[in-house]
């Protein structure tokens, strides 16, 4: 559940709906351009902001349900995030 999420947790399995996502923003790190977006994720205890990578922004929209599997939480300008990281995979269900 999304209020028992906190600062440097790995290993967060959680499920929600995607109630709004940012605009995508290109970069470039080490020679290779990507692109990243911010989407709200609301569960029945409350929201986090879900970070999407490169294919991951094309995949997923507001309105979507997924489940994220093995993902990370980190604090960033003092709110939570989490993402799939390297290890973690999101699905629609």
């Amino acid at each position: 559940m999304i209020k028992d999420l906190h600062a440097n947790q790995g290993s967060v399995e959680v499920s929600g709906e995607i109630t709004d996502v940012t605009e995508p923003k290109s970069f470039t790190k080490f020679g290779t351009q990507g692109k990243v977006a911010s989407a709200t994720l609301k569960d029945k205890t409350g929201t986090v902001t879900l970070t999407l990578w490169n294919d991951q922004v094309d995949q997923f929209k507001k309105g979507d349900t997924v489940k994220i599997t093995n993902g990370y939480v980190k604090e960033w300008q003092g709110e939570l995030q989490i993402s799939t990281g390297k290890f973690g995979k999101i699905e629609k269900i």
